[in-house]
């Protein structure tokens, strides 16, 4: 069974929503890891990386996973609090960005 995360906006339409990380604005804090590790991971580099359904870091430029239901709050803080402003989370419908630096 497949989850769906509500929407940040208002009335929480219920589409699902990905996460992904610009790498060239992350400070390497890992404040993201310690809110959801089981959605962000730092690597070797230092940097954050989102990682997939199946635990594998996805190092590709651009690359996103979905936010799992669940997590939906731990990576909305994630968001929130990262210091690089560097954690974007868009709808996958239409890839508006709901929570992050460029959240409308």
């Amino acid at each position: 069974m497949q989850q769906e995360a509500p929407t940040g906006g208002a009335g929480g339409t219920g589409e699902p929503l990905e996460v992904w990380i610009d790498q060239d604005l992350c400070t390497g804090d890992g404040i993201c890891a310690q809110y959801a590790p089981e959605v962000f991971e730092l690597d070797i580099d230092g940097l954050a990386y989102v990682k997939s359904a199946d635990d594998e870091l996805l190092q590709e430029v651009g690359a996103s996973t979905p936010v799992p239901l669940p997590l939906l709050q731990d990576v909305v803080d994630s968001a929130k609090e990262c210091p690089g402003d560097c954690i974007h989370v868009r709808r996958v419908s239409d890839g508006v960005e709901v929570f992050g630096p460029d959240a409308e």
